[in-house]
């Protein structure tokens, strides 16, 4: 019965876990900060920048508005034990800028109630992008 109990409450924890990842968000940040590659900070932008996670493709609008990057999602991790507050998902994606393909990694981050949007390209590991983000909205089916 212990282990029943036990397997019950493991397989909750999981589905909780993946219904939370399964979701498809707009995330909302209040500013972004640019770093260097050993996650130095270099500079901070006070914006409002909106990034679109669907099943296949993340969007990103800077604050500014002037230019819109979207990107091919290749691979998701994701475990959130606590949704939106603490818990993690990796994305592996590919944006295209002026014909290059650009291999990028975003790591969207809970600790402490606080999340953070965590940006690195690999054919640019001098620089990395990370936003504060200040709230989600789940995209409702229709």
């Amino acid at each position: 019965m212990k282990k029943f109990m036990l397997l019950s409450l493991f397989t909750f924890g999981v589905t909780f876990s993946y219904a939370q990842c399964d979701k498809e968000l707009t995330l909302i940040s209040s500013k972004t900060e640019y770093l260097d590659g050993s996650g130095n900070l270099q500079r901070t932008v006070d914006e409002e920048s909106n990034i679109e996670i669907k099943k296949s493709e993340v969007t990103i609008t800077p604050g500014s508005g002037d230019r819109t990057m979207v990107g091919k999602i290749e691979s998701t991790t994701c475990n959130w034990p606590a949704a939106y507050k603490e818990g993690k998902t990796v994305i592996k994606a590919i944006f295209e800028d002026g014909g290059q393909n650009l291999h990028v990694t975003i790591t969207l981050e809970g600790k402490e109630g606080n999340t953070t949007f965590l940006l690195e390209i690999a054919e640019m590991p001098d620089r990395k992008i990370r936003v504060l983000i200040t709230s989600f909205k789940e995209f409702q089916k229709n």
